[in-house]
């Protein structure tokens, strides 16, 4: 039997349906700002031993995790990658850089973007964002709005002119039409919609879980013996498309590219012999560990590993490397929110995202987390 096809009520499998994954969320309970303090925001805790969802707040974390616990976390750094302009026609346009099609450094690069504009540009049709980016479509945007453009900076790299003239990618669900303050939308979430440890890689959304840590509350895991570890994914249309296909089965993810160090592969690798849990910060992390244990790359002699995964994990998937998850509340009917579910239980967890409501949870990227164990097997 299909491993991706799980149980939903009294032990009857059927094919999963995106619809199965919908809940109710007032506009209230969308948090369009970040907590004051990244650890000030709000933690519920779903242990599989337990029933009902725990309140506390992420810097409590220590006291909640163990010793010999290993936290692995997304270290990829969030790049302005939406870019708004004109068509040489004169139209609005706006794109957002995906991937990197060519080497970077050069004045002349290709990306891999989804374009928007109120009529669609052809190939080769040009625009202009800002005095220092021009481009040219190279492929036209297919019916999911992706397209190929090759971008030119008047003077210096591409990426130096990306970087002065694009902005953070927020979500659409967190308003930024306006200046504040004298600076440009989404000028002020660039530090905050980043990762305190983002270090590289150049992620078109952030690892929304990782922002509620800050460099104290790492310190303090650290003094109770909580390890951590990281790899490098960077987050693009495979993590936030929506899924359009009612049935899951029908739904492809788009690939992203990640990166495990030797050195993560090898504290796994002594987590798991002393008995401590592996602790996934987002689910990036879940997929780039549970795709490399799939290949079998986290057996044998710690090696540094990269490639692509395209891994959508539904309920019935058998997680081979995660204890524990850490995350945030995500979009109904989303490959996110999937995948929660397939870790904790889709009616549990869907239970759960009931009782955040009533409880005055706040929701999405800016929102609060939960901290989930796995649950027995055999759950709905």
């Amino acid at each position: 039997m299909d491993r991706r096809r799980g149980a939903l009520r009294g032990g009857a499998r059927r094919s999963l349906k995106r619809d199965d994954f919908d809940y109710e969320l007032p506009a209230g309970r969308i948090a369009a700002e970040p907590a004051e303090r990244r650890d000030d925001a709000r933690l519920m805790v779903l242990d599989g031993a337990a029933g009902e969802p725990k309140d506390s707040v992420v810097r409590d974390l220590p006291e909640i995790l163990r010793a010999g616990d290993l936290l692995v976390v997304n270290d990829t750094r969030v790049f302005p990658a939406r870019l708004r302009g004109r068509k040489d026609s004169g139209g609005a346009v706006e794109a957002l850089l995906l991937r990197r099609l060519s080497a970077e450094g050069e004045s002349r690069e290709r990306w891999r973007a989804l374009v928007g504009a109120s009529h669609a540009p052809r190939g080769g049709a040009r625009m202009r964002f800002g005095d220092s980016l021009t481009a040219r479509v190279v492929e036209p945007p297919a019916s999911d709005g992706e397209a190929v453009l090759e971008l030119e900076a008047a003077t210096g790299s591409v990426s130096a002119a990306v970087e002065a003239t694009g902005e953070t990618p927020l979500p659409p669900y967190i308003p930024r039409g306006r200046s504040r303050g004298g600076q440009r939308p989404g000028e002020i979430d660039r530090e905050r919609y980043q990762t305190v440890y983002a270090r590289e890689g150049r992620s078109a959304a952030a690892p929304t879980a990782g922002l509620h840590f800050t460099p104290e509350l790492l310190d303090r895991l650290g003094a109770r013996g909580v390890r951590r570890a990281a790899i490098t994914l960077e987050v693009g249309l495979g993590t936030f498309a929506p899924i359009k296909e009612a049935d899951l089965s029908a739904h492809r993810l788009h690939s992203e590219t990640f990166a495990i160090p030797a050195a993560t592969v090898e504290a796994i690798a002594a987590a798991r012999q002393s008995g401590g849990r592996i602790v996934a910060v987002g689910t990036t992390v879940v997929r780039t560990l549970e795709e490399a244990a799939r290949r079998g790359s986290l057996d044998g002699p710690p090696r540094p590993l990269d490639g692509e995964t395209a891994l959508f994990i539904t309920p019935g998937f058998e997680f081979r490397v995660i204890d524990v998850l850490m995350t945030n509340f995500h979009l109904p009917r989303s490959t996110l929110l999937v995948l929660a579910a397939a870790f904790a239980g889709r009616e549990r967890l869907l239970a759960a995202y009931r009782t955040a409501v009533e409880r005055g949870y706040r929701f999405y990227s800016y929102g609060d987390a939960m901290l989930l164990t796995r649950e027995r097997a055999g759950a709905a």
